[in-house]
């Protein structure tokens, strides 16, 4: 299964896009959706991160159809990842909803969370564990309270 437009658009809208190359707070040369241009580059400690250079053919504003085709890309291991990791019948929202959680949370995050648990066994109630995934740095964060509603609303269209 692939996910939809609809979901990649509330990604998208979440996560935001950046059309020039920037440092993420964890200093890493980043653009488009979240997409990291360089790997390696996390592997340095962080005080060092600054030091690592964009290369010249990523010092440009990156088209719209770029980064979507990013975007898409990166996406695919979230759809394999959810694909494995729910290894039963799931509606289109169902699994973009799953991909967007995965997306924020991380694949690991997603493996342990109760809402995989109650997604397996079938569970009507599966949706509201999106809400208990509001929380940044132990405080509930209002951005994530609005993506969660937006992943269980998906999730049960």
């Amino acid at each position: 299964m692939k996910v939809s437009q609809r979901c990649k658009e509330l990604i998208k809208h979440h996560e935001g896009v950046r059309l020039k190359p920037y440092r993420c707070p964890a200093r890493l040369w980043t653009v488009g959706v979240g997409h990291v241009l360089y790997p390696d580059q996390g592997r340095f400690p962080l005080d060092q991160r600054d030091a690592y250079p964009l290369k010249a053919e990523d010092n440009r504003v990156f088209s719209g159809a770029e980064v979507d085709g990013i975007l898409s890309a990166d996406l695919q291991r979230f759809e394999a990842g959810i694909a494995k990791l729910f290894p039963v019948p799931l509606a289109q929202g169902q699994f973009d909803a799953l991909c967007s959680f995965a997306f924020n949370l991380g694949l690991g995050g997603v493996q342990r969370s109760t809402l995989r648990q109650k997604v397996l066994r079938g569970e009507p109630e599966a949706a509201d564990e999106f809400l208990k995934f509001t929380r940044g740095g132990g405080k509930i964060l209002p951005g994530l309270v609005k993506r969660r509603n937006d992943e269980r609303a998906l999730f049960l269209s």
